[in-house]
């Protein structure tokens, strides 16, 4: 059943997402709030298909903690889904994401369409700051620059791996940086096919507010998103142990 849910699921999200992108092409010509709400609906779209045919559902914890206006979101990334489940949480979000997505014929459009802050990850110190000029009209404007300070996707419980851009950015544009912890990796985990059932926690930490040393900073941040998300997979484990779900030998807890 796992495995037809599971296959089901998928079929549907990527039909799902074809009709979306060709059917709201027009929004391209359209102002971004209007296409800001097409990419919202489609993110809740998204969520129902995984509740109703895997069975894998949301709870959202401490999103009264959102501070209104512009600032920078730094979330765990364990998978595929807060990639798009974060759209429906943030008044005007914008993600950091890698250059040449933005390549890509139709989602590379939207990406432009969306004002999304494109990175070029082998520019190193040039990289860094054009990302802080992009990240800081954004931040004038009054949007959610959502980053993911690891880079890419790290399975639960993984070594954590911080990399040093948010930390310049938080340095040097004296933004508030609101920390997200979440377990999504144990529901919809990286590079595989299943898709199990239950509830994926996302928990919005308390912000970090400008000031701090960039060391201070960097270890604090580190410590708030990994100390809760380790708590939230814990908690996720323990659900996915009592509905019997079959875990990948690379998932599981060690000791």
């Amino acid at each position: 059943m796992l495995v037809l849910r599971s296959l089901a699921f998928n079929v549907l999200y990527y039909v799902n997402l074809i009709v979306w992108m060709l059917a709201v092409l027009p929004t391209l010509l359209m102002p971004r709030a209007a296409f800001r709400e097409v990419a919202r609906a489609w993110a809740h779209s998204s969520l129902w298909l995984l509740r109703v045919v895997a069975g894998t559902r949301v709870s959202w914890r401490g999103l009264g903690k959102i501070p209104p206006g512009g600032l920078i979101v730094a979330s765990k990334h364990q998978s595929l889904w807060e990639t798009f489940a974060l759209l429906t949480i943030f008044d005007d979000p914008a993600f950091v994401l890698k250059r040449e997505l933005m390549w890509i014929p139709v989602f590379g459009w939207y990406a432009w369409k969306a004002q999304s802050v494109p990175v070029n990850r082998k520019g190193r110190s040039a990289a860094l700051a054009d990302l802080a000029v992009k990240t800081e009209e954004a931040l004038a404007d009054g949007r959610q620059v959502i980053l993911f300070p690891e880079g890419t996707r790290r399975m639960p419980g993984a070594e954590p791996a911080y990399k040093f851009g948010v930390v310049h950015l938080y340095d040097r544009l004296k933004s508030p940086v609101l920390p997200i912890a979440l377990n999504s990796g144990l529901y919809w985990p990286r590079r595989r096919f299943l898709r199990r059932p239950g509830t994926i926690v996302v928990e919005v930490l308390d912000p970090i507010t400008p000031g701090m040393p960039k060391e201070a900073f960097h270890a604090e941040l580190m410590r708030a998103i990994e100390e809760a998300s380790n708590r939230l997979i814990a908690e996720g484990r323990g659900e996915l142990e009592r509905r019997g779900a079959p875990q990948a030998a690379d998932e599981r807890p060690v000791g």
